[in-house]
């Protein structure tokens, strides 16, 4: 007996370490499928024009320059060191920014930083700094659980109550993988005790997060706003929050379809998973209370009276922290430190470019290639495949500016094109690459965590396929917004 043990322990660990492989190399597929898509990108961008149009190449379309080729390369490397090691892109941002300001270009620290993000590294701050102290504190426990109590015995409409949950959160100023992060636990539990499938389930938890994920009061409604304002084609806030929530709504309710015709809408494994106890949290009380009343100023403060969230949102975290004092230190550990690092870095380096004149050249480009519906197209399924595997934020902050000629030449409406930028940025995320898709197969049970994760990369997988066509198809021919 010991000697047959003896001799299928290693058997079992290499099975093990084979299954471990596997990822990995797909992985690896889906990598170089992306760098490769990039490349044949740019040198589409660059060289499409003149392949297309060879009677027109040698009039006024303009050529990148070595000035301008360096830092692109670099901004593509960037984003492969950034999706292969997990290393923050807002601090490679700087760097970079540093050394092609610095050396290339003979600027001054004080110049290369003129476009930093102030304002939005401060609602950043405000709002994961507020938010941390209300999930440590069991305010937000207390607010799910309390949602989840009013569908008592009507599993079906389980995942519709996370959704909404999950758009409250983000609506509210919580960064989409916080609000996933938060809500994932319960959401899972809840998914294997009511016999849900738990991919059915996380992927309602992400499309709700990202649902509320811009709206007036969130930071990437804030970055996508300011970052179109700067380029010179207003947006309205209103209108892209709308466009969201009803475009993930409408993927939601898609999703049901995709897993009915499946037939996995029911989950036929055993229930081994100690959910939530939906007793075991009585009424608020306390700090919990007092939570909830900021909460409550900090809407009316945001909405009804149009005051910065990131001081609003600072100045309600401090009065919490007056109440719990000896915690503070926490407190300030919760803040979202390397989002801050991300967006600086990133707004701070894509201004470089813009100084040096690499995105206004790159648009004229993609404009050559031919009609403007195409390239809004395009631009759609470019970011929406390498939001799968890179940071979200860092490419809305890359690709926006790339629709200011493209909107300034075109009939194409300024609102519903970033709209589709954005959604097509962000539904992707439930790639299990990205944190959002990560953090759902992380809650997944031990047992159950590779079929998740695998289930979920397919599932991911037509969401890359069919959700920058259908966020483009909504919004962008229609002139909707």
């Amino acid at each position: 007996m010991t000697k047959t043990a003896e001799q299928t322990a290693p058997l079992e660990s290499d099975t093990s370490a084979a299954r471990s492989q596997r990822p990995n190399r797909r992985r690896r597929i889906l990598l170089m499928t992306v760098a490769a898509a990039t490349i044949l990108g740019l040198v589409a961008l660059l060289f499409g024009g003149v392949l297309l149009n060879p009677a027109d190449a040698s009039g006024s379309e303009p050529t990148m320059t070595a000035t301008q080729i360096i830092p692109l390369v670099i901004l593509v490397v960037m984003f492969v060191v950034a999706t292969k090691w997990p290393l923050n892109i807002g601090v490679m941002g700087l760097v970079a920014s540093f050394g092609v300001g610095y050396f290339m270009l003979g600027m001054s620290d004080k110049e290369i930083l003129e476009e930093f993000p102030a304002s939005i590294v401060l609602t950043i701050i405000g709002v994961t700094y507020f938010f941390s102290m209300a999930q440590r504190n069991g305010t937000i426990d207390i607010i799910v659980q309390t949602c989840v109590r009013l569908v008592r015995g009507k599993t079906v409409l389980l995942p519709w109550v996370f959704f909404l949950m999950a758009a409250a959160l983000t609506a509210l100023g919580t960064f989409s993988p916080a609000a996933v992060a938060l809500l994932a636990p319960a959401a899972l539990g809840l998914a294997y005790e009511s016999r849900i499938h738990p991919v059915l389930m996380g992927a309602f938890v992400i499309n709700g997060a990202h649902a509320g994920g811009f709206s007036p009061l969130s930071v990437a409604g804030v970055l996508v706003h300011d970052i179109a304002l700067k380029n010179g084609f207003p947006i309205s806030q209103g209108a892209l929050f709308t466009a969201s929530f009803a475009l993930n709504l409408i993927l939601s309710a898609l999703t049901i379809v995709l897993f009915a015709l499946l037939g996995k809408l029911r989950d036929n494994h055993a229930n081994e998973y100690a959910g939530l106890d939906a007793t075991r949290v009585g009424r608020p009380h306390g700090q919990q209370i007092f939570t909830l009343a900021l909460i409550a100023v900090i809407l009316v403060c945001t909405l009804g009276f149009h005051m910065p969230i990131g001081f609003v949102a600072l100045s309600a975290g401090l009065l919490l922290a007056f109440v719990n004092i000896k915690e503070h230190k926490t407190f300030i550990g919760g803040v979202s430190w390397s989002t801050v690092l991300l967006v600086a870095g990133m707004i701070t380096y894509v201004s470089l470019l813009q100084h040096v004149g690499v995105i206004d050249t790159l648009a004229e480009q993609a404009l050559a290639l031919g009609a403007p519906l195409l390239i809004a197209l395009v631009l759609c399924y470019v970011i929406g495949v390498g939001s799968a595997f890179a940071s979200s934020t860092a490419l809305l902050t890359a690709f926006i500016p790339l629709a200011g000629p493209l909107l300034a030449s075109s009939s194409l409406s300024a609102s519903g094109t970033v709209a589709a930028l954005a959604i097509a940025a962000t539904v992707v995320d439930v790639s299990p690459f990205s944190t959002d898709g990560a953090l759902v197969v992380a809650n997944a049970r031990d047992d159950d965590r590779q079929r998740v994760y695998k289930q979920l990369m397919m599932y991911a997988g037509a969401v890359v396929l069919a959700a920058p066509a259908l966020a483009w198809a909504l919004l962008v021919p229609t002139g909707i917004m």
